[in-house]
């Protein structure tokens, strides 16, 4: 983050790195990694893991992990970029695989849409808050999530 050139002024930042608690939490792993294309458009990637339970798992739940990739893309309707009011439209698509029982493998992943907000303070500091709904299949051997969920983002992180 230089200096302007012309008004001696702090670029806003492009990039942030943001983890979501809550997912994490229930299981799912996210790293977001955040580009602002322009004043209202972003874009992320990153990797989506499921590497434990959850707080929510059933305990008859056949184990299983999950190894994928998340992308999305946010519309910022202030064209504020990565910081303000957004529109998020988003997707994984993961390999899983069970760890008890028998050895069983699937693809699986979820698509969702969310609206919700995102602080960066100090050109640095990042929290997101978003609510929506998703589409889940993330089964394999009869275990895991599946069907129309709400969906929820919270997140944070670092801007650059």
């Amino acid at each position: 983050m230089g200096a302007s050139a012309n008004s001696g002024t702090r670029d806003p930042p492009s990039w942030t790195v943001q983890v979501d608690p809550l997912t994490t939490a229930l299981g799912f792993v996210h790293v977001q990694i955040e580009y602002a294309l322009s004043n209202h458009v972003s874009v992320y990637a990153g990797p989506s893991l499921h590497l434990f339970g959850g707080l929510l798992a059933a305990p008859d739940d056949l184990d299983f992990i999950g190894i994928g990739a998340e992308a999305g893309v946010r519309y910022y309707f202030n064209g504020t970029a990565p910081a303000g009011w957004w529109g998020l439209a988003r997707s994984v698509l993961a390999s899983l695989s069970t760890t008890s029982g028998p050895a069983l493998s699937s693809l699986g992943g979820y698509v969702s849409v969310l609206g919700g907000y995102t602080w960066i303070w100090d050109d640095r500091w990042v929290a997101s808050l978003g609510a929506g709904v998703q589409y889940l299949d993330y089964q394999v051997g009869g275990a895991g999530p599946r069907g129309f969920l709400p969906a929820a983002h919270t997140t944070i992180g670092v801007a650059f």
